[in-house]
């Protein structure tokens, strides 16, 4: 029922930008948590940075003052924007939600998306 839909991944060169976006779509009551992961070759997938439904932000030590988490509550999307892109960037980015409360539903359930690649080479 419930699908997150990525876009914005491809190919950048090192100091270059990329903007993902990510849609929640369903019948969807709330949402709390959206946010973006990202997995290198070799590496566990981490945090690069989350909005819960409160409006705290998180972000990774390692895309501070680089990349800029933003979210739009009414269309249960969120975006990631990043700047100033390195080789060390490239990974499969995922997008996920955490406490989506479907319409209908009495407990609420977490999604993740198909992934997206960003490949950060010149």
């Amino acid at each position: 029922q419930v699908r997150l839909v990525e876009s914005g991944g491809g190919l950048v060169q090192p100091g270059g930008s990329l903007r993902l976006s990510c849609a929640a779509t369903g019948s969807i009551f709330s949402i709390d948590v959206m946010g973006w992961y990202r997995q290198a070759p070799g590496k566990q997938r981490e945090l690069v940075a989350d909005t819960t439904g409160d409006g705290i932000i998180d972000y990774a030590d390692s895309v501070k003052g680089r990349f800029t988490i933003s979210r739009d509550y009414a269309k249960n999307t969120t975006y990631l924007q990043m700047d100033s892109l390195t080789p060390e960037d490239t990974a499969i980015y995922y997008c996920n939600a955490l406490g989506v409360l479907v319409i209908g539903a009495r407990h609420t359930t977490d999604y993740w998306g198909q992934g997206t690649q960003v490949t950060v080479s010149s």
